[in-house]
């Protein structure tokens, strides 16, 4: 019996490389076919969202004052979102006359960002009419946000 024993060397630097490749070359499909098939879908839906802006996107600010202390309530909106409400300028002295500013703000903004509306809003009666001035603040915001509608 005469066998030929045959012995196979491999790299494993040839083997390291040759997966490094493959996977490489993988991603790299998976990249063009999201890359490609998503585009279509996407422009579909920005021609519908196109019709439907409600806002100009930017930031934009309110003022309020009680008592010689003034404020500013800031609104941050996209065209159909409202991204961000927050106090600013609102000093230690403030914060301190008006404990109740910033936890009600809070509380309106959670509710605002569900619903993206000031309407329906609900508030306790122990900061009732802290939340009426911070609404006020907020619509007047939002309406130097809105966008003018074309006929």
């Amino acid at each position: 019996m005469s066998s030929k024993t045959r012995i196979v060397v491999l790299h494993m630097k040839e083997v390291i490389y040759t997966a490094i490749f493959l996977v490489l070359a993988i991603l790299l499909i998976i990249l063009l076919f999201t890359m490609f098939g998503t585009k279509k879908k996407t422009s579909d839906t920005s021609g519908a969202d196109a019709s439907q802006v409600l806002y100009v996107p930017g930031v934009y600010t309110s003022t309020i004052e009680l008592n010689g202390q003034t404020f500013d309530v800031e609104v941050s909106v996209d065209e159909n979102h409202i991204n961000s409400i927050a106090l600013n300028n609102l000093s230690e002295t403030a914060t301190a006359m008006y404990p109740l500013m910033e936890p009600t703000l809070e509380s309106l903004a959670s509710q605002i960002y569900t619903t993206q509306s000031t309407e329906n809003i609900s508030f306790g009666d122990d900061n009732k009419y802290t939340s009426q001035l911070l609404l006020q603040a907020i619509d007047a915001a939002l309406d130097k946000a809105k966008a003018e509608e074309t006929p």
